[in-house]
């Protein structure tokens, strides 16, 4: 393995720090949903660490990936933010849309907007996110979970552990990182997670990618290239 290989990871780790703060640096005061019953309604982006709503085109191609109608499916927006992707996906017909959100002023302004768009599908729980799906309980619970967690605290690997929890087999994993999943540290030691998730789409707008991937069975799950 070459030296430049070796420093790899903290090359990587620099990297997604100033990522981060470029991202923090351009992020939107407020953002619009754009498709659904509540379209053009103005999402609030309060002043807060680490907060990136993700960017409407970002949305759009998600929701053209994943199908403009999810109704009938049980959605977890585990890192809510602004609520800008699970309130998409109320308004796209979810059934059933949970928002966890940590910081206190984020839930505050979260509650004031499910408030004002009466959106009585979609519940709102203050919590960390990991601990929350690691529960028992959520066991299978959701169909789709998305994973928008903050750029600079490395949780990219304990959440996609977490949301499997959350997912039964063919269920879908929604997940925003700093770089493509195969140049997040660590990489290499997580190939079982990800021999658990088929890879289904994969983009990238400015700083940020996106991914979506599909639960496999464990008895089916083959080892996976990372994109």
């Amino acid at each position: 393995m070459s030296a430049t290989r070796s420093n790899k990871p903290d090359a990587v780790k620099g990297a997604q720090t100033k990522a981060a703060q470029k991202v923090a640096r351009t992020a939107a005061q407020e953002v619009r949903l754009i498709g659904g019953q509540w379209k053009r309604s103005v999402l609030p982006v309060p002043v807060s660490a680490g907060l990136r709503p993700t960017p409407g085109r970002v949305r759009e191609t998600l929701f053209n990936w994943l199908g403009q109608d999810l109704s009938g499916w049980r959605v977890l927006d585990a890192f809510a933010g602004s609520g800008a992707l699970g309130l998409e996906a109320a308004s796209r017909g979810a059934d059933e849309v949970t928002l966890l959100e940590r910081e206190p002023v984020l839930v505050r302004s979260l509650q004031a907007t499910l408030t004002k768009l009466k959106a009585s599908q979609v519940k709102l729980q203050q919590a960390e996110a990991v601990s929350w799906m690691r529960q028992p309980r959520q066991v299978g619970a959701f169909d789709l979970v998305f994973l928008d967690p903050p750029f600079d605290e490395a949780l990219f690997w304990p959440a996609l552990t977490a949301a499997l929890n959350c997912v039964p087999d063919g269920g879908w994993i929604y997940l925003e990182s700093p770089t493509a999943l195969a140049d997040l540290p660590d990489a290499p030691q997580h190939a079982g997670l990800i021999a658990q998730l088929t890879p289904h789409r994969h983009g990238q707008a400015g700083v940020v990618h996106f991914h979506l991937f599909r639960r496999v069975a464990a008895d089916q799950a083959q080892p996976a290239g990372l994109a």
